[in-house]
C-alpha cells in the first residue's frame, strides 16, 4: 500500500475473473488507485487520467497505462523499479539523471494537443502565458485559500498571509512573454519518477494541464529539492534539449519569465503546506509533533515571502504557537481506548 498526498495505490495482481472482464492478462501486477478524501489545493482540469494516459502512452511507451474501473478508482499497470524518492531522498542529481529529465520535458511538450483531452470552457488561448498564469493565480485564490478561510482562517492570519495575497501577487508581477502550450505534467518530483533498467519513467499524470511549458519547469525544480547550482544546470539542459528538438519557441523570454513561475510555485504552496501541517498534527500531538509542523509552515513561509510580499515572518516559536492554538480549537479528540 502507497499512500500520497491525492491517492492511496494498492499494489496487486489481477485475478482471473477481472482480468476476464477488462480483457487484460491475469495475474499481472496491477496498482489500484483510491482517491482520497484532501483539501483541494491543485487544479485539475481533465477529470479522468486514464483518458490522459491513454494520449500520453501513445508517446511516451515508458508511462504504465490505466484502466477505468467502476466509480472514480483506476487500475494502472504496475511499472517495476524504485522511486527515486527512495534511492535518492534528498540527495544530489547527477548530469545523466538531469538529461534524461530534460528529455522528458521534450517527449512531453511532442505529445500532439489535438489528442488531448478538452479543456474546460474558460481555459486561455494557445500561448496566452498572461492569461494562462493568472489562471492558476485565480484557482489558488478562489478554489484553495478563500474556501479554506473558515477552517483555517485564524492560522493564515497568524502566521502572517494577508486576505489579499495572491491578488498582490497578480497585480505585481512582470507581464510574460507568449509561448505556445504544451502537454505539461506540472508535478515531476522525486516520488513520481521511477528508476528501471531502460531509465526513468514520470508517473501519476492526474494533474495534467496543457499550458505554459515554463510553468512544469518551474514545479520540477522546486518540488526536487535542487540546489541552487544543480537548478541553473537543469534549466541550461531543458534549455538546451528544446532548441536541440526544434522547440525554441518554448524557451522565449526563459530568464525573465521562469522566476515568475518560481515565484508562483512558492506562492501558491504556501497554503498547502499549511493546511497540511496543520491536519497531520495527530489528537494527541506532542511538543515533537508541533515542532515539525513549525518548521514546515516556517520554511514555507520563507519562500513565499517575497513572493507575496510580506513585510515580515513570524519566528519559529510564533508559529508553532498558532498551531497549538488551531489544533485546540480544531482537532477531533483522540478515541478513549476500552478498558
Amino acid at each position: 500500500m502507497l499512500t500520497g498526498h491525492h491517492n492511496t495505490n494498492y499494489v496487486l495482481r489481477v485475478g482471473l475473473l477481472l482480468a476476464l472482464l477488462l480483457g487484460i492478462a491475469p495475474f499481472v501486477r496491477f496498482k489500484y488507485r483510491v482517491p482520497l478524501k484532501t483539501v483541494e489545493v491543485v487544479p485539475r482540469i481533465w477529470p479522468s487520467e486514464v483518458d490522459v494516459l491513454e494520449v500520453v502512452c501513445r508517446h511516451l511507451s515508458e508511462v504504465p497505462r490505466g484502466l477505468a474501473v467502476p466509480g472514480d478508482r483506476s487500475l494502472h499497470r504496475y511499472l517495476r523499479g524504485k522511486a527515486l524518492s527512495e534511492r535518492n531522498p534528498d540527495g544530489r542529481i547527477d548530469d545523466e539523471l538531469m538529461r534524461e529529465f530534460a528529455a522528458f520535458f521534450v517527449r512531453t511538450a511532442q505529445v500532439p494537443a489535438k489528442e488531448l483531452p478538452a479543456c474546460p470552457v474558460d481555459w486561455p488561448a494557445d500561448g496566452e502565458s498572461e492569461k494562462f498564469l493568472h489562471w492558476l493565480v485565480d484557482f489558488t485564490e478562489n478554489r484553495v485559500h478563500l474556501p479554506n478561510r473558515d477552517r483555517f482562517g485564524d492560522l493564515f492570519d497568524a502566521v502572517g498571509i494577508p486576505l489579499d495575497a495572491m491578488t498582490t501577487f497578480k497585480k505585481n508581477h512582470r507581464e510574460l512573454a507568449r509561448r505556445p502550450f504544451v502537454l505539461l505534467h506540472t508535478d515531476v518530483h522525486r516520488a513520481n519518477v521511477v528508476l528501471h533498467r531502460k531509465g526513468i519513467a514520470v508517473i501519476d499524470w492526474e494533474l495534467a494541464i496543457y499550458g505554459d511549458p515554463l510553468h512544469d519547469l518551474a514545479t520540477h525544480v522546486v518540488r526536487m529539492g535542487y540546489s541552487e547550482d544543480e537548478k541553473q544546470r537543469m534549466i541550461a539542459l531543458w534549455a538546451e534539449a528544446m532548441e536541440e528538438a526544434g522547440l525554441g519557441s518554448l524557451t522565449a523570454g526563459l530568464h525573465d519569465d521562469l522566476s515568475t513561475y518560481l515565484d508562483f510555485e512558492y506562492a501558491q504552496s504556501v497554503f498547502p503546506d499549511i493546511m497540511r501541517a496543520a491536519l497531520a498534527l495527530p489528537a494527541d500531538a506532542g511538543e515533537l509533533h508541533f515542532r515539525g509542523a513549525g518548521d514546515r509552515v516556517s520554511r514555507a513561509m520563507q519562500r513565499a515571502r517575497k513572493p507575496l510580499e510580506l513585510d515580515q515572518v513570524p519566528d519559529s516559536e510564533q508559529i508553532v504557537e498558532a498551531l497549538r492554538k488551531w489544533h485546540s480549537m480544531h482537532a477531533t479528540p483522540a478515541p478513549i481506548a476500552k478498558p
